[in-house]
């Protein structure tokens, strides 16, 4: 795990950018563009993934992304949302490359199933292409520690495992293995997907994650904006605990005062 705290500051790097908010929200199924943009703004992000294939960031006759949540403000994560091979995946990045220069991406190859996760096959082998071509790439995968090792050996920047299917909001399925996977991880490791509360993000952050990626959670709140609020604050207080260090579990009750010398 690649999170750090120097001089007092909490920060988190990931392929050589630093950032401090450990909450990156998504840019997809708001009402708008604008109310994306105060979302983002209530959520404290620094960054936002975009779908490449579901936003609109080149046609002006259209309302355009960059007109709201501009890239001077926030950093880019162009993402591969939609893709169901690693051919396609690749082709989606070197796009992306081309029309903004990222080098910086998330990767995410699914299969063709109702739950959606991720082909880890194809994601594997996509890695592989992208690191080759100098990419630098965040990996959204299952929670199988085995193959989040297997990522980190081909390359990958950053893990990021599914914490339940995509939109689902049922929070972390399997802590032992997103535990697991931050036990063994050199590299930053978020959760990304199935996040529905406050309480999924501040779960994800005691299990000693780096940061918390969600769309859905947010976008799909009855009041997106103060649910953005509340998410950052929940991230903040996960991370705080973490970082103070919990007590430890107990098998039997331990009095919280002492029990001999009593009046």
């Amino acid at each position: 795990m690649d999170g750090s705290t120097q001089l007092g500051e909490d920060i988190w790097t990931v392929a050589g950018r630093t950032f401090r908010s450990r909450l990156i929200i998504g840019t997809g199924k708001y009402k708008d563009y604008a109310l994306n943009a105060a979302a983002a703004e209530a959520a404290g992000a620094e960054i936002v993934t975009v779908a490449l294939r579901r936003v609109n960031l080149s046609d002006p006759k259209q309302p355009m992304l960059t007109d709201f949540v501009r890239p001077d403000r926030f950093t880019y994560l162009p993402n591969t949302a939609g893709c169901f091979t690693g051919e396609e995946a690749v082709r989606t990045l070197r796009l992306a490359r081309e029309a903004g220069g990222w080098d910086l991406v998330k990767l995410e190859v699914l299969s063709r199933t109702a739950h959606l996760y991720p082909d880890m096959e194809e994601t594997l082998r996509a890695l592989k292409m992208l690191v080759a071509e100098g990419f630098q790439v965040m990996v959204y995968c299952t929670d199988d520690p085995v193959y989040a090792r297997k990522l980190e050996d081909a390359g990958a920047a950053a893990i990021m495992p599914a914490g339940a299917p995509i939109g689902s909001g049922l929070g972390i399925q399997n802590r032992l293995n997103i535990h697991f996977i931050v036990e063994q991880a050199k590299v930053p490791v978020l959760v990304d997907a199935g996040v529905g509360a406050a309480a999924d993000a501040t779960a994800a952050m005691e299990l000693g994650c780096d940061a918390v990626l969600m769309n859905t959670a947010i976008a799909e709140a009855r009041d997106p904006v103060r649910m953005a609020t509340a998410m950052k604050h929940a991230v903040i207080a996960g991370r705080e605990a973490w970082l103070a260090g919990r007590m430890p579990r107990r098998m039997y009750a331990e009095a919280s005062s002492p029990m001999s010398g009593l009046i």
